[in-house]
């Protein structure tokens, strides 16, 4: 018998900037030709249909005017077409027109073009180079920060998949105002949830200036898009791979996930965390976790954006309550939710722990009076 001992210690720097600012493909442009990429000249841009001819078309032209050589993949809009086919195809079409590990992915769109991307860039050729340029309020809140790439499948969301940072993160807020209100409204779901977490002034920001934000407000738009960055900073340079305290980003996501893999997609993301937040404030109220008049506060700055607050009518609520168990926070068997505390901050349950078990019979109950 023999052993021979493979010693692969690694210190790796996974840090990079996020670029807020207006009409930043030029900024982008400049980035590569001073390095951003290494020295990449091959560059898969990742897109939908919908975002394909407003920025990705000019990027890619931008791409190509400065010498580099790139080809626009595009996949349907929507949260259906984040799954292991649409990654399959997209990689499939990659390597029939030449690309391999000398390449780098530019994600190009909201929040399931750069889950889907970032997890094609985490895996294709052992790994490769991904930059992110977000298109979206609920990209720049949410998925465009922290690296955590997935797809979903018929049975749970983004269980499959992995951590993997991107080079830089570019949020575009002059792209917000091609926006529907929907979309807008969708996204101030993940802003509200940080504010809940962890940034009172956030939460009390919204509560005064919702209008601005859905003006598209450069200033109340820079301003919201710099303290999501912050939370979300906080929480992964403590916690990158969610062992422990990332878990808190997913507040009102038991619930909200659940909810819209049920309605299948009916619901966009941030409805669903809406909900799934409001379910969250109800029972925690119960817990003592938070008075009346905070959990109150919560609802009605949800209902004030337009996000619903009580679960639709077509929902079956017992399948809802089944749905739960295949969230990510499931142990032993047994549901686990994060808790805000208050309005600011989340409850801790011991040490490094920010999520409880939760009896089925409890959330049931909540469910039923939604």
């Amino acid at each position: 018998m023999s052993n021979f001992h493979v010693e692969l210690k690694k210190v790796v720097d996974d840090s990079y900037d996020v670029q807020i600012g207006s009409g930043l493909t030029g900024q982008l442009m400049e980035d590569l030709q001073n390095g951003l990429a290494g020295k990449v000249n091959k560059f898969a841009v990742i897109t939908d249909s919908i975002v394909e001819p407003l920025y990705a078309r000019p990027i890619a032209s931008a791409l190509r005017e400065a010498g580099y050589s790139c080809d626009i993949f595009v996949f349907p809009e929507g949260e259906q077409s984040k799954v292991r086919r649409t990654k399959e195809i997209i990689e499939d079409a990659m390597l029939e027109k030449g690309y391999r590990r000398d390449c780098c992915v530019i994600a190009v769109g909201g929040g399931v073009v750069s889950d889907l991307a970032g997890f094609l860039a985490g895996t294709f050729g052992r790994g490769v180079p991904f930059i992110n340029y977000a298109t979206t309020l609920l990209a720049a809140a949410d998925a465009a920060i922290g690296g955590k790439t997935a797809v979903d499948t018929p049975l749970a969301t983004n269980l499959i998949g992995l951590f993997h940072q991107p080079l830089k993160v570019y949020v575009d807020i002059s792209t917000w105002k091609s926006l529907p209100k929907k979309q807008m409204v969708n996204g101030l779901a993940e802003t509200i949830k940080h504010g809940c977490l962890g940034d009172m002034e956030l939460f009390e920001y919204l509560e005064k200036n919702v209008d601005k934000i859905f003006d598209c407000d450069d200033k109340a738009c820079t301003y919201i898009s710099e303290r999501n960055c912050a939370v979300k900073y906080e929480v992964v340079m403590r916690d990158e791979k969610e062992k422990s305290l990332r878990e808190i980003l997913n507040l009102g996501h038991t619930v909200g996930r659940a909810i819209e893999t049920v309605s299948d997609y009916r619901l966009l993301h941030g409805e669903a965390v809406a909900i799934g937040m409001a379910a969250q404030v109800r029972l925690g109220c119960e817990c003592g976790y938070l008075t009346e008049d905070e959990r109150d506060r919560v609802i009605a700055l949800h209902q004030k954006c337009g996000l619903p607050v009580n679960i639709p009518t077509y929902i079956d609520k017992e399948a809802l309550v089944r749905k739960l168990y295949t969230d990510k926070k499931v142990r032993d068997g047994k549901l686990r939710f994060v808790f805000q505390k208050g309005i600011g901050d989340v409850m801790t349950f011991g040490d490094d722990i920010y999520a409880r078990p939760v009896a089925e019979d409890e959330i049931r109950r909540i469910l039923l009076k939604m």
